[in-house]
């Protein structure tokens, strides 16, 4: 069994969260039923054995070291077991990417400069335990976090 460099965990991160802001951003903006929320949510969890949540609470397992920038949780969602976990925050700061590249330094990441963005605005940081790609699209969020291995 082979296992992903960490530079190739985070290639496909910074991928996969350029996919999904740009999937994602703006299917949320309007309130969604609670009705049809428990049912995404119940589908996604049932098939996947992780959490979803569409109305603002992150995973029970969300690393509490990764600081989020303030704003309205509207999309988390994590794997389960621990294996990765995405969040998107819409908030109303003047530059909520900037703000959060800042709550992650202060929280002791370091930006990774040996994976780049590939064009889709994303930057890579991290810390001994965890990769955190941010991504940001205007007032949009978006943190793909993934244990080091």
């Amino acid at each position: 069994m082979s296992t992903l460099s960490s530079t190739s965990r985070a290639a496909m991160a910074v991928v996969i969260a350029g996919l999904t802001a740009s999937l994602l951003t703006g299917c949320f903006g309007n309130p969604v039923e609670d009705l049809v929320n428990r049912g995404v949510e119940g589908a996604v969890e049932g098939a996947t054995g992780g959490e979803v949540s569409l109305d603002g609470e992150l995973p029970s397992d969300f690393p509490e070291s990764v600081p989020l920038v303030d704003g309205d949780i509207s999309f988390a969602g994590g794997s389960g077991g621990g294996e990765g976990w995405i969040v998107m925050v819409t908030s109303d700061a003047a530059d909520p990417v900037a703000d959060a590249r800042a709550a992650l330094e202060d929280a002791g990441f370091a930006e990774d400069t040996t994976v780049s963005g590939g064009g889709v605005g994303a930057v890579v940081y991290s810390n001994a335990e965890l990769l955190v790609l941010l991504a940001g699209d205007g007032k949009t969020v978006s943190y793909t976090v993934t244990p080091k291995q």
